[in-house]
């Protein structure tokens, strides 16, 4: 259009229909992503239970730390540029499975498969897919259980199922990506082949640590038997439980 022309009628409509469509996908984003917050919500508080349930049955935490985030929408708005996906919520919502991603950090190698079939066993949690990079770790030895959920989000209008990304390791493997991490951010993805191989290696001795201290601790729970910690008596609650044992006797 030139400048200083008024527009026709028909350059107008589309404009005002351009940016109706543009207001439309923005709310259409907003809510795919605040769907993917209610999914955080939902599995935050399902972890948080197994955690609590577990020091109190066991006197054992296998979870050490959890983290969550969620994409902002310039983040997801890349990646779908990235992946030449069409901006459509409905096909971003199944193509891209880490929009909602949750990091837990447990100290123990069998700890991370015990939470996940925790996590799995339960009946409204359905596993879409895992990859096991403790089993056979990516080439740069990055070792981590990454499971894809999807866990019904209940909203006005019914239940909705949403895709969490899950990723489960141990402490030292927690730490290693953490530092790779940080390093290939450096370098811009181009890190020279020193540190690729030095990276490696302390993947690798970080596994070898993983090992040793889960045998350790094997060996010394073997001899210490599991007392249930459970709620903290005082002595009136323990003379009101016994005058009721007593009287249910």
């Amino acid at each position: 259009m030139e400048i200083g022309r008024e527009m026709t009628p028909a350059e107008t409509a589309l404009t005002t229909q351009q940016i109706e469509s543009v207001r439309q996908l923005r709310l259409d984003f907003s809510q795919l992503i605040m769907h993917h917050r209610f999914v955080i919500d939902e599995v935050l508080t399902k972890i948080s239970i197994l955690r609590e349930e577990s020091v109190h049955t066991r006197s054992y935490n296998p979870i050490e730390h959890i983290s969550s985030r969620v994409k902002s929408p310039r983040s997801l708005l890349e990646k779908v540029h990235r992946r030449g996906l069409p901006l459509d919520t409905e096909i971003i919502r199944r193509e891209i499975t880490d929009i909602a991603g949750i990091r837990i950090t447990c100290s123990f190698i069998a700890d991370t498969y015990h939470v996940l079939e925790l996590l799995t066993a339960q009946n409204d949690v359905r596993l879409v897919e895992v990859k096991d990079y403790i089993a056979e770790p990516k080439p740069n030895g990055y070792r981590s259980l990454h499971a894809i959920l999807e866990v019904p989000v209940f909203l006005r209008s019914g239940p909705t199922p949403v895709i969490c990304e899950v990723q489960i390791r141990t402490i030292a493997m927690d730490f290693w990506a953490s530092l790779e991490h940080k390093i290939h951010y450096k370098f811009d993805g181009d890190v020279p082949d020193r540190l690729v191989g030095e990276l490696t290696e302390a993947a690798d001795a970080a596994s070898e640590l993983d090992r040793k201290m889960e045998r350790l601790h094997a060996e010394v729970r073997s001899g210490s038997p599991d007392v249930d910690s459970g709620e903290e008596f005082d002595e009136e609650a323990l003379r009101i439980l016994w005058d009721l044992s007593r009287r249910e006797g």
